[in-house]
């Protein structure tokens, strides 16, 4: 039997052991494996309280089951669910016996939103979606994962697609009605303002859109500098824990450190690199070759320096901020600081005075750093794109409807083709066409049982 024609099964709640656990069966075995575990099928929707027998009718547990018939389910196939308590022994019981019933399996990473996506229950953006949300670390990552899961994208799409093939009916009737004298013009040019005004559309969308499919990764910032300047002390300060060992001496930092923050709802990753500077060590070489590595792969560089190491910043083409660390003890010498976390220009990019060590500026920092993201993701709360594939299929499309109305003098059997790459782009955006290799790409990043 083909594996997709299977019943799969799966533990679709939190690790055991656990208040309770969900065990969800889909596939045409899932009445069957209900009917012969619950000793009844349950009315469709409505949960009931049943005590769970294996085949072999020994007692597993006192359970709540629930019955979806397709298509009404999320999978679009027969669904059974298993609500029971979560430990480890209850729920090796119910796994066994699943196991036990013909053509019934464990279910692979994905499988589950895959088969709901095959059968017609949500497109290929709202399955990315469903990933995004599940793996939210942030409120912002969560929000926009929750509008691309409600089918705003695929919506666009749909209606964008549909909207270019009736533009290309009227160019294939245009041509069909080649010999019938002004009838082609009166055709194309109606097709033609469909088509700019297309293009236009889903141009205003990538361009309002920032870089938002970045937020499910988050804002890459490496802190960087000199040794011994302060660069561990600053990521501890960001973190609010020891991640990084502080010492007096140089080099202690041999390899690179990441922490993940939550910046008002931005995700961003911090990164603590070895101090930059000539070693004959091997292993301090490779930290700082891994260093400037990073620095060089940053979206942001705060480079550290203190009175002491002033060194010119070296980094890639990412924006650097200069920060002036150990003001405090500056301040003990009588030296002349401007106040903590001020804003200054000095010729090499935004810089800032603070002390990691007391914590002073490192408020203004953070909140300068809160300011980037906004402006790095985009500030708007309707937010389309989710990943980098979505972004490049919509300018694909754009590309294609560029190349049609450019063509158009030449041939409208040149315009058509270039209509039905632009549909063809849009039917791989929605996950209908061309995208077997992308699909296995995609649901391999789920979770079990989801």
């Amino acid at each position: 039997m083909d594996p997709r024609e299977q019943t799969i099964f799966a533990l679709s709640s939190g690790r055991p052991p656990s208040a309770i656990a969900i065990v969800r069966v889909s596939g045409p075995q899932a009445r069957a494996a209900l009917a012969c575990l619950a000793g009844k099928v349950p009315e469709p929707r409505i949960a009931s309280r049943v005590l769970l027998r294996d085949p072999g009718r020994d007692p597993i547990d006192d359970a709540v089951v629930l019955w979806f018939p397709e298509p009404a389910s999320a999978t679009g196939e027969d669904v059974a669910e298993f609500h029971v308590h979560g430990g480890r022994a209850v729920l090796a019981a119910l796994i066994a016996a699943l196991s036990g019933f013909e053509n019934v399996r464990a279910a692979e990473p994905g499988e589950f939103t895959r088969r709901g996506f095959e059968n017609g229950k949500l497109d290929l953006t709202e399955a990315e979606a469903l990933d995004d949300l599940i793996h939210a670390d942030t409120d912002r990552q969560r929000r926009q994962a929750l509008r691309q899961l409600k089918g705003l994208l695929g919506e666009r799409a749909r209606d964008w697609r549909a909207r270019i093939i009736e533009a290309s009916a009227l160019i294939e009737a245009g041509i069909d009605f080649s010999d019938e004298g002004d009838i082609p013009a009166e055709l194309i040019a109606p097709a033609l303002a469909r088509i700019r005004s297309l293009r236009d559309e889903i141009e205003e969308v990538l361009a309002a859109q920032g870089r938002s499919e970045r937020l499910r990764e988050g804002l890459v910032v490496a802190i960087s500098g000199p040794p011994n300047v302060g660069k561990s002390t600053l990521i501890n300060q960001l973190a609010r824990r020891e991640v990084a060992i502080v010492s007096p001496h140089a080099g202690t930092t041999r390899d690179v450190i990441e922490v993940q923050l939550d910046l008002d709802g931005y995700p961003v990753t911090v990164i603590d690199t070895a101090g930059i500077r000539e070693t004959a060590d091997p292993v301090e070489q490779e930290g700082v070759r891994r260093a400037r590595r990073r620095a060089a792969e940053a979206d942001l560089v705060l480079w550290i320096i203190d009175s002491e190491h002033q060194e010119s910043a070296r980094a890639g083409d990412a924006p650097v901020w200069v920060v002036r660390n150990k003001i405090d003890l500056e301040v003990a010498r009588g030296v002349n600081v401007r106040p903590a976390g001020a804003l200054r220009g000095d010729g090499t990019g935004t810089g800032f005075e603070i002390s990691a060590d007391r914590g002073d500026g490192v408020p203004e920092l953070v909140a300068a750093l809160v300011d980037f993201a906004r402006d790095y993701f985009g500030s708007r709360e309707d937010s389309l794109i989710g990943r980098e594939r979505q972004r490049q299929l919509l300018q694909e499309t754009v590309y294609s409807l560029e190349r049609s109305i450019s063509v158009m003098g030449s041939g409208e059997e040149l315009a058509a083709e270039e209509l039905r790459s632009a549909v063809h782009s849009l039917g791989r955006l929605l996950g209908r066409v061309d995208v077997e290799e992308v699909l296995d790409v995609i649901f391999r990043e789920f979770c079990v049982g989801k």
